[in-house]
C-alpha cells in the first residue's frame, strides 16, 4: 500500500502574503509624510550673495568724458554755385462738397426763382419811369443791375468778412444796403400799381344788385320829368324825392361791389377778429399796407437766402 506523501509536497509557488490593512490613524500620518516629502523636494535653497569685495573689483571704472576743448567743431562749406534749398510750406485749401445736401439744394433753387423774379420786377417798374425808350431802357438797366448786386453781395461779404478782411466786408455789406433799400422801393411801386389796379377794375364792374338799381333811378328820373314837365308842385317833389331814394340805392350797391373788391383784406380782418376774440379789430388799410410790404420784401431776400443755402451746405 503505498503512503500519503500529500503533506510532505510543498508548493514551490507560493502567493505572497496580502497587505494588512492600514488603520485611520496609520494613514493619516502616511498622508503627512508624503506632503512633507513633497514640500521639501519643490523649495529652492536661495544663493549667498556675493561678496561686496568682490563685485568691486570686477566692475572696472568707466573711462574719462573728453573735456570741450578737446572736441573739434566740423564746419561745412558748401560748394560754390550751391543753393540751399529753403523750406517750402504748402497750404491745402478748405475742400468743398461737391454735392449739395437736399435742404440745400431746394433753398438755392428758391433762391434763383426769388432772384429771377425780383430782376423782373426792378426791371419792369423802372423802364415804366422813362418818358422815352432810350430813358426807359437806361432805367431798366439800372433796376437789374441794382437787383443783381443785391443777389450777389450776401455771399461775398461773408466770405471776406470769413477770411479776415473786416473792412472790405462791411464795405460790401453797405453797398448791400443800398441795393437793397432801392431793390425794395421798386418792388414797392410794382406791387402797388397791380394791386391798385386790380381792385378798381373789380370794384367797377357790374353785378344784378347794381343794374337794378340803375334801371330803378331811371325810371324815377323818367317820372320826375312826365310830372314836373307842367311845373312844380306836390306830385313833383314827391317824384324828385323818389329820383334820391333811388340814386343813394345805386350808390349802396356800387359800394357793395367796392367792398368785395379785395376779398383777401375783408377775410384777413374778420380772421384776427375772431383769433384775437374780438380783442383785436384792424382795419382793411392796415392788412392792406402789410400785404404790400410783403410782396415788397420778399422778391429781394434772394441773395440772403443764396447765403445761408451755401453756408448749409459746407
Amino acid at each position: 500500500m503505498a503512503s500519503d506523501n500529500s503533506a510532505a509536497v510543498i508548493s514551490l509557488h507560493q502567493d505572497p502574503p496580502k497587505p494588512k490593512a492600514m488603520t485611520g490613524a496609520e494613514r493619516a500620518k502616511a498622508y503627512r509624510d508624503r506632503k512633507r516629502k513633497k514640500a521639501s523636494a519643490g523649495t529652492v535653497q536661495p544663493r549667498k550673495p556675493a561678496p561686496a569685495a568682490d563685485v568691486q573689483s570686477t566692475v572696472s571704472p568707466p573711462d574719462p568724458l573728453p573735456s570741450p576743448n578737446a572736441v573739434t567743431p566740423l564746419s561745412v562749406t558748401p560748394a560754390p554755385g550751391h543753393v540751399t534749398p529753403l523750406p517750402v510750406t504748402l497750404s491745402i485749401p478748405p475742400v468743398t462738397p461737391s454735392r449739395l445736401n437736399l435742404a440745400s439744394a431746394t433753398l438755392m433753387g428758391a433762391a434763383i426763382a426769388l432772384a429771377s423774379v425780383g430782376v423782373a420786377i426792378n426791371g419792369w417798374f423802372a423802364r415804366s419811369l422813362g418818358s422815352s425808350d432810350v430813358a426807359g431802357w437806361l432805367f431798366l438797366a439800372l433796376g437789374m443791375a441794382a437787383d443783381l448786386i443785391a443777389l450777389g453781395m450776401p455771399s461775398c461779404a461773408a466770405n471776406l468778412w470769413q477770411r479776415g478782411h473786416r473792412g472790405t466786408a462791411l464795405l460790401g455789406w453797405s453797398l448791400w444796403l443800398v441795393t437793397f433799400v432801392f431793390a425794395v422801393t421798386a418792388g414797392l411801386g410794382f406791387a402797388s400799381t397791380n394791386v391798385s389796379d386790380v381792385t378798381l377794375t373789380r370794384a367797377s364792374r357790374v353785378t344784378s344788385a347794381v343794374t337794378a338799381a340803375q334801371a330803378a333811378l331811371s325810371d324815377a328820373m323818367a317820372a320826375r320829368d312826365r310830372e314836373c314837365k307842367g311845373g312844380v308842385g306836390k306830385f313833383c317833389r314827391e317824384r324828385e324825392a323818389a329820383v334820391v331814394d333811388r340814386r343813394q340805392v345805386l350808390e349802396g350797391a356800387v359800394a357793395a361791389v367796392g367792398l368785395v373788391a379785395d376779398p383777401q383784406t375783408d377775410a384777413a380782418v374778420k380772421l384776427v377778429a375772431w383769433a384775437s376774440l374780438g380783442a383785436l379789430r384792424p382795419a382793411p388799410d392796415d392788412f392792406a399796407m402789410l400785404r404790400l410790404l410783403l410782396l415788397a420784401l420778399l422778391p429781394q431776400i434772394g441773395g440772403l437766402l443764396m447765403m445761408v443755402a451755401r453756408r448749409s451746405a459746407r
